[in-house]
C-alpha cells in the first residue's frame, strides 16, 4: 500500500512538475518572439546612422519575425505532443489551451509595445516637443509611426487570420471551458488592431502637418506684411515646404501601397520631380508671364468652380492605406493651413505680390503628387485672394 501510495505522489509530482516547464516554455517563446519584433522597431529609431537600413526593411523584418515566429512554435509544440509521452498524452488538452491563450496573450501585449513606442502619441506633446526643430530621433519617429500602422493593418489582415486557421487546424478547443470554440478569440483581437492601425496613420498624417504648420506659423508671423518690399525671389519657406512634403512622400512610398494611379502632367521638360529648386531672384519668365499665368489660372479656378460648389471640399476625409490618399490628404491640410496663416495678415501690395510669386511656384511641383488637381487649385487660388490687400 505504501508504495502504491509513493508511486502516485511520484507520479502527481511528475505531472505537477511537467505543467510547469510546458508553461514556462510557452512563456519564454513568446517573450523572445516579442523581443525579437522590438529590435526591428528599434532599429528605425536608429536609421539615419544605419547604413542601408530603412523603414521598408523594418517593416519587413518585423512582419517576418511576426508570423515565422508563430509558426514555427506551433511547429515545436506539434513536435513535442507527436512523442506521444505519456506524461504529455495528459497534458494535451492543457497545453492546447495554453498555446491559445499565450497567443491572445502575445497579441494584447504587442499592442501594448507598440503603443510604448509611441509613447509622445499626446498631440499637445508632440507640438511642443523638439522634433519640430528636427533632431535625429525625432526625425525618425514620424516614420516610425507609419511602420506601427502598418504593421497593425498587418496583424489584422494577414497574421492573425494564419495564425487562427493553424490554431484551428492543430489543437482542439481544449477544457478550459471554452464551449463555443477556441481560446484565441480572433475576431475581437482583430477588431483592436484594425482601430489602431487607423488611429496610428492618423497619428503619421498630424505629425507632419504640424511639422509643416510649425515652419508656416513662422513663416508669416515673423515680417512686417504691411511694410513688406517688393519681392525679388521665391521665399526659402517654399523649399522647406517641399522638402518637408519629399521627406514625407519617401516614407509613404517605401511603406504604403500606390491606389488609383494619376496621370501627372509635367513641364516641358519631362520633369515631375517634388524637389524643384527656386532661383535666387524671381524668374524673367515668371515676370514676363505674369498676366498670362493670372488669365490662366483665372481660368483653371473658373473651370473647376461649378464642379466645387456642387462637390464641397472636404479637408477632413478617411484616409487610406494608399500612398495618394496620404499625401493628398497631407497637402490638402497644410494648404489649409497656409489659408489660416493668411487669412490673419494684413498685406501690403508688395506681401500680396509675394504670396502671388510663392504660391505660383508651388502650383507645379504640387501638380505632380496630388491626385485631386482641382482641390489642390481652389485651395492655392483662396490662399491668394485671402491675401488681396
Amino acid at each position: 500500500m505504501d508504495e502504491v501510495l509513493q508511486e502516485s505522489s511520484l507520479s502527481d509530482h511528475s505531472l505537477e512538475a511537467a505543467k510547469v516547464s510546458v508553461k514556462s516554455y510557452v512563456n519564454t517563446a513568446f517573450s523572445y518572439l516579442m523581443q525579437d519584433i522590438s529590435d526591428s522597431l528599434l532599429n528605425v529609431l536608429k536609421r539615419d546612422g544605419v547604413e542601408g537600413h530603412s523603414l521598408e526593411a523594418a517593416l519587413d523584418a518585423s512582419t517576418k519575425i511576426l508570423l515565422q515566429g508563430g509558426r514555427n512554435f506551433l511547429q515545436d509544440v506539434r513536435k513535442i505532443l507527436d512523442d506521444e509521452l505519456e506524461i504529455l498524452n495528459k497534458l494535451r488538452e492543457l497545453i492546447s489551451d495554453w498555446v491559445q491563450e499565450g497567443f491572445q496573450d502575445f497579441f494584447k501585449q504587442l499592442q501594448l509595445k507598440f503603443q510604448s513606442f509611441s509613447g509622445r502619441n499626446d498631440l499637445a506633446h508632440i507640438q511642443n516637443h523638439s522634433f519640430v526643430e528636427g533632431s535625429q530621433g525625432d526625425k525618425a519617429f514620424p516614420g516610425l509611426v507609419l511602420v506601427l500602422a502598418q504593421l497593425y493593418a498587418f496583424v489584422d489582415r494577414t497574421a492573425i487570420p494564419q495564425i487562427n486557421e493553424e490554431l484551428a487546424s492543430s489543437f482542439s478547443p481544449g477544457v478550459g471551458g471554452y464551449e463555443h470554440g477556441l481560446c484565441f478569440v480572433s475576431r475581437e483581437t482583430s477588431r483592436k488592431f484594425r482601430s489602431a492601425s487607423e488611429s496610428f496613420l492618423h497619428m503619421y498624417v498630424k505629425m507632419r502637418t504640424q511639422r509643416i504648420s510649425h515652419l508656416l506659423k513662422k513663416r508669416f508671423t515673423t515680417p512686417n506684411w504691411v511694410k513688406h518690399k517688393e519681392p525679388r525671389e521665391v521665399h526659402m519657406f517654399v523649399d522647406l515646404f517641399l522638402q518637408e512634403l519629399k521627406d514625407m512622400g519617401n516614407e509613404v512610398k517605401e511603406i504604403l501601397p500606390h491606389g488609383t494611379q494619376k496621370h501627372h502632367r509635367v513641364d516641358s521638360n519631362g520633369s515631375s520631380n517634388l524637389s524643384l529648386s527656386r532661383s535666387n531672384s524671381i524668374p524673367d519668365e515668371i515676370l514676363s508671364r505674369s498676366n498670362t499665368q493670372k488669365g490662366r489660372s483665372q481660368q483653371l479656378f473658373e473651370t473647376h468652380l461649378a464642379k466645387l460648389f456642387k462637390q464641397k471640399v472636404e479637408i477632413f476625409t478617411k484616409v487610406e492605406y494608399t500612398q495618394e490618399s496620404v499625401i493628398m490628404t497631407m497637402v490638402k491640410l497644410c494648404l489649409k493651413s497656409l489659408q489660416e496663416f493668411v487669412r490673419l495678415q494684413t498685406f501690403n501690395r508688395s506681401g500680396y505680390q509675394q504670396i502671388q510669386v510663392d504660391i505660383q511656384f508651388l502650383r507645379t511641383p504640387l501638380k505632380e503628387i496630388v491626385e485631386d488637381e482641382a482641390t489642390m487649385d481652389f485651395l492655392l487660388d483662396e490662399v491668394g485672394k485671402l491675401s488681396y490687400p
